[in-house]
């Protein structure tokens, strides 16, 4: 190995060891737990994973192939990673929906099962005439899809860089980072002149950098990791009956409450406004989070079936209104009658 290459194997190998502990810093040692942290650090370790495959392969390219297959593997889940990064932060989300959940485990259940029953070893023209294909369709895809569930916060960044807010910057550094990375190895498969994948090695090592070196200027960073939206500009009286009237209607209409995966994005889709304005709407306007707003219409109708109906058990009361849990329900009603559902029941039998 000449000095040149000896260069290139310790940024790379340096770039995913400086990885996994900035996986691990995002998982357990951030002041305030945002779930947009535990994605980001998921993204940087399946990168970090990546990383390391590419760095020992391009050195040693007689190591086994089952290195390969867990480096190709790891690319299937940086896509996933990085979309829920972007969109929990920028939807403010602290727990992660049902269908996120079922989302990832089936691409989980998916790399086991191909590795088990393809082994790169024994299908290496499967693996490198389609499987190496549609990994990075699966990851341009979900590049594309992070690209425009921020495609806001990226114009605000190219046309007013100055007065974009933190958040905004750090967001679309991420969805920047993980576009150089992936062009870098994705024009190294392709096998274009005077590119190598050791370069996604390299620009992952840069790009983690910079990130360390924001955390470190920073006195407090968890500014970061959520959209700030608070300073938006209120909207008018008329504007605010509107669309008060406009998130009633639909609610009641459609019932939507019901629906216990019922997300931002959803609701906002179905009142033809943006996720951030809906967001902005209910935090400045109403003087509530999401989950507050959604969780008054099924309590409130939780109220209604208590008083019209002893013969329901107080349990499946909450799940017809739309609770996934007795426990998620009981809390709720409390927070927003200001006694328990147990205690209301025995005092709208007593009136």
């Amino acid at each position: 190995m000449n000095i040149g290459k000896e260069i290139l194997f310790f940024f790379g190998a340096l770039g995913a060891f400086n990885g996994f502990v900035l996986s691990l810093y995002f998982f357990f040692f951030t002041k305030k737990k945002y779930l947009t942290n535990y994605f980001l650090g998921a993204m940087l370790f399946a990168l970090s994973i990546r990383i390391v495959v590419t760095v020992f392969v391009y050195f040693n390219l007689d190591l086994p192939k089952i290195y390969l297959q867990i480096g190709l593997s790891a690319c299937l889940l940086i896509g996933p990673f990085l979309y829920y990064t972007l969109k929990s932060g920028m939807e403010k989300f602290n727990v992660s929906a049902v269908k996120w959940k079922l989302h990832l485990i089936s691409w989980f259940i998916a790399i086991v099962l191909i590795g088990l029953l393809f082994p790169y070893e024994k299908y290496l023209i499967l693996w490198n005439d389609y499987f190496v294909a549609a990994v990075f369709f699966q990851w341009f895809t979900y590049s594309f899809l992070s690209g425009f569930e921020s495609r806001f916060v990226l114009q605000k960044i190219t046309k007013d860089y100055q007065n974009s807010s933190p958040s905004e910057k750090w967001f679309g550094a991420i969805f920047l980072g993980n576009t150089l990375v992936f062009l870098s190895y994705f024009l190294g498969f392709s096998r274009v002149p005077f590119v190598s994948c050791i370069i996604g090695a390299i620009a992952f090592t840069f790009i983690l950098y910079l990130i360390i070196l924001v955390l470190l200027h920073r006195k407090q960073t968890n500014d970061l990791f959520v959209i700030n939206i608070q300073k938006e500009k209120k909207l008018n009286k008329k504007e605010v009956e509107i669309l008060s009237q406009k998130l009633k209607k639909i609610m009641f209409e459609k019932a939507l409450y019901k629906n216990p995966n019922l997300s931002l994005s959803d609701l906002s889709q179905e009142i033809n406004i943006s996720s951030h304005k809906l967001s902005q709407f209910l935090n400045n306007n109403l003087g509530k989070n999401f989950t507050s707003f959604v969780n008054e219409f099924r309590i409130d109708e939780a109220c209604e079936i208590i008083t019209s109906n002893d013969k329901l058990t107080l349990e499946s009361v909450g799940y017809d209104v739309g609770f996934n849990s007795k426990s998620t329900f009981f809390a709720a009603f409390k927070k927003h009658t200001g006694t328990t559902p147990l205690n209301y029941q025995i005092q709208a039998l007593q009136s």
